[in-house]
């Protein structure tokens, strides 16, 4: 990858970051765990940028909230929040977007392909996040699922359909090539 390009991923990883930082005021408070446009940004993070510069996008999130500015849901930031009842999802986005991208560079630019992703980068949030959310509250691991997972369920099947339109609609527009050409 040359200096131009690089200079290319990182504005976009950058701008990614910044776009799920803007997703976190967009919330609607339900519980210890909000409903946010947060894993939307992950999930296009992931499509867009593959797994390395996807994961790199939202590390910078995670490490801009770590250090205090306010970021995560609701405008929150700071150790605390990682530390708290929503750490395990947040630290769930950097896996997703791993996941994500890994899952899109291995297989051709397909709707299908990219849902399957996102869906597996669901599984990934949502696995730290609810046991995180049971370990810190004290929560039974039911309790856990049926207010951590279930009712984020749908909100996140509709994140998937517009992050699958999205993702097709600027792919062409940021004239990413395929992130398995990479070898770095």
């Amino acid at each position: 990858m040359d200096n131009s390009e690089q200079l290319r991923m990182t504005v976009y990883a950058s701008l990614l970051a910044a776009l799920t930082a803007a997703g976190a005021y967009m919330i609607i408070p339900i519980g210890p765990v909000p409903i946010s446009l947060q894993t939307l940004f992950v999930y296009l993070t992931g499509l867009l940028l593959g797994s390395r510069w996807g994961a790199a996008g939202v590390a910078v999130y995670l490490l801009a909230g770590a250090c205090g500015l306010p970021v995560f849901a609701g405008g929150t930031g700071g150790i605390g929040r990682l530390l708290g009842p929503t750490g395990g999802y947040l630290l769930g986005y950097l896996a997703a977007a791993f996941i994500i991208g890994f899952i899109t560079e291995r297989a051709p630019r397909r709707r299908l392909v990219d849902a399957a992703a996102m869906i597996a980068g669901t599984l990934v949030i949502y696995a730290p996040g609810v046991v995180w959310l049971k370990i810190v509250t004290g929560m039974t691991f039911s309790q856990a699922v049926t207010l951590g997972m279930l009712p984020f369920l749908m909100g996140d099947g509709l994140k998937i359909l517009a992050a699958v339109a999205v993702a097709g609609a600027v792919r062409p527009l940021l004239h990413l090539r395929p992130a398995s050409v990479e070898t770095n």
